[in-house]
């Protein structure tokens, strides 16, 4: 649950109209669908019904029952469209309203767990890569990171799979997961994408890390009948391997948007 204040949850009533149990501007329609395109939950499910069911009471209950992150993440969102929609929130005095409430979505959302999060859903292709991303994403708003690290590998091996493919890389189907990511990171090196030794040394140490991870997978995840590894460490594994997935993603937008041509071959480190 958010631990937003009782000051803070009277400014942002305010500012949003919620008194009358309405919320801005919204219907009920509009309402649900801003609500699910931002956080991806359904604010018409039970567990969101409170006293009336107004709209507003619906999103006291979010406030209530949702982790800080994203309780933030839906401020943000529905700040953004407050500015873009009421003028009044551009001039005294509801732009120090306006404000007070931004900084409060600021402090709720430096509790995301997992800082290059978006990223897995930024680079899904397909419907498996999807459903990985939905099923990792449950995993973090729930704050049990533990429990999604066999999808996060599951998901970095179709990832790194991809790219291989992609780049015309011939790796056989039961090549492990840091294997892939060697044979892609030769490819980069080769193509001239990775200009300083720093990155090539740090991107080279993502390989045993990746080989690490497999042993996590298999021995330290709910993928088989395992006692799953501690908070503190999932949480490490997966800032760590979403951070090179945001920096491959980067990499790969690069090599688009340059067209630069692939050169592939077998030059070892």
């Amino acid at each position: 649950m958010s631990n937003l204040t009782f000051l803070e949850k009277t400014n942002l009533e305010k500012l949003f109209g919620m008194s009358s149990g309405y919320v801005l501007n919204f219907t009920d329609r509009t309402f649900a669908e801003f609500i699910v395109d931002s956080t991806g939950r359904d604010i018409w499910r039970k567990e969101y019904s409170l006293a009336s069911g107004s709209k507003a009471n619906r999103l006291r209950t979010f406030w209530k029952h949702e982790p800080n992150h994203i309780v933030g993440k839906l401020l943000i969102d529905l700040l953004n469209y407050c500015w873009s929609e009421f003028e009044n929130v551009r001039q005294e005095p509801g732009f120090s309203l306006y404000t007070e409430c931004h900084q409060i979505a600021e402090r709720l959302m430096q509790n995301v767990p997992v800082q290059e999060m978006e990223i897995i859903s930024a680079v899904a292709i397909g419907k498996d890569f999807e459903a990985l991303a939905k099923n990792i994403q449950e995993a973090i708003d729930k704050n049990s990171p533990e429990t999604g690290l066999d999808r996060l590998h599951t998901f970095t091996m179709k990832y790194v799979r991809h790219l291989c493919e992609k780049h015309g890389i011939a790796v056989s189907r039961d090549k492990p997961l840091h294997s892939l990511f060697g044979e892609y990171i030769k490819h980069l090196r080769k193509s001239g994408l990775v200009e300083s030794e720093m990155t090539e040394r740090i991107l080279k140490s993502s390989i045993s890390i990746l080989e690490a991870f497999n042993e996590v997978r298999n021995e330290h995840s709910l993928a088989h009948d395992n006692p799953v590894l501690n908070y503190g460490e999932s949480l490490l594994i997966f800032n760590n391997v979403t951070s090179s997935i945001r920096f491959i993603s980067a990499l790969e937008a690069t090599l688009e948007s340059t067209g630069a041509k692939e050169e592939i071959g077998d030059t070892p480190f």
